[in-house]
């Protein structure tokens, strides 16, 4: 077994990992740490780590040009068992705040967290105050986490999360409110836009089945606030995959609800939700979770709003 194999396997393991490599950056954490910019004075920039690409997105679309934002998780990466290096921590112990999903995404923020001393960097949790869905208990992981942690699929909720680093960021920089307030109004009118596209999209005239079979159970959130129903192949891990049993009864769900369309993801492996697909006759196509977005997507231009449009898109061909 290899290391990284062992820190998936291992918590405790991966915990000490983790705090060895506080220990090896805490010198230069300290001088980082006198070092970096504030915005005390109005004048210079904030220093933003956000965890994966949709709490860098939301803190870009916020901060404007009062922050430079720095994402953890490189581009075209799966950021459900991502760890932190040592340059990752350096950077996050030497940035004004770093911004999180919460909800048992990441799971090494709480080990990083314990490790940090002074007042840098500012933890915000984006999650917090949102309604959680309980996993079964067969799902959550011995140690984690037993909710699902995907709450921006709903655009509800990523207009909240979009609210949350407004108000961390209005605290930590009160002379850049008025800056956060006029971003966070222009960006959560858009999102409230697209709110009102799904639920138009989705309303029930407009389909001939509310069944969504995806390889990951991703998109509990967005289905639950449009009226649909999420079938997953795998469990909450993007990377996990079903026994034969659970194969087979997907397999006999999609025969009986004539489902036309599985839907994969961009940064796992398509091929169970092909098997299945080969067995009843449907076809694969994508849903993006926008756990990550690829090098090429960001180069397009593609953000949270755009990916999504494409979502609704894939969603109301495959249900209609």
């Amino acid at each position: 077994m290899d290391n990284r194999m062992a820190l998936r396997t291992n918590p405790a393991m991966r915990r000490r990992t983790l705090f060895g490599l506080l220990a090896i950056s805490a010198g230069a954490a300290l001088v980082g740490c006198s070092n970096a910019t504030g915005n005390d004075s109005g004048t210079s920039a904030l220093s933003i780590c956000a965890s994966f690409y949709p709490m860098y997105d939301f803190a870009s679309k916020v901060a404007g040009d009062r922050a430079t934002v720095t994402c953890l998780v490189p581009a075209g990466t799966e950021p459900h068992d991502w760890e932190p290096s040592t340059t990752d921590i350096r950077t996050i112990t030497t940035c004004d705040m770093l911004v999180y999903n919460g909800a048992g995404m990441e799971h090494w923020v709480s080990d990083v967290a314990g490790g940090l001393s002074g007042d840098k960097p500012v933890l915000v949790c984006a999650s917090d105050g949102l309604d959680l869905r309980e996993l079964p208990e067969s799902e959550a992981d011995e140690g984690e986490s037993g909710t699902d942690p995907h709450v921006w699929l709903s655009p509800r909720n990523a207009k909240r999360e979009l609210q949350a680093i407004r108000d961390a960021l209005g605290l930590l920089d009160p002379n850049g409110h008025e800056t956060y307030d006029a971003n966070y109004e222009r960006w959560a009118a858009e999102f409230e836009k697209l709110d009102a596209e799904f639920t138009e999209g989705l309303a029930n005239a407009n389909l001939s089945s509310r069944n969504l079979v995806v390889s990951h159970e991703a998109f509990g959130y967005l289905c639950d606030a449009y009226g649909l129903t999420q079938v997953a192949i795998a469990g909450i891990d993007a990377e996990g995959e079903p026994n034969a049993q659970q194969m087979a009864e997907i397999a006999q769900f999609v025969r009986e609800n004539n489902v036309k369309t599985i839907f994969s993801e961009e940064l796992v492996s398509p091929k169970v939700a092909q098997a299945i697909a080969s067995e009843t006759g449907a076809t694969v196509e994508e849903l993006n979770p926008l756990e990550g977005l690829s090098d090429e997507e960001l180069a397009a231009g593609e953000d949270y709003l755009s990916v999504m449009r494409k979502n609704l898109s894939a969603m109301r061909e495959a249900l209609a």
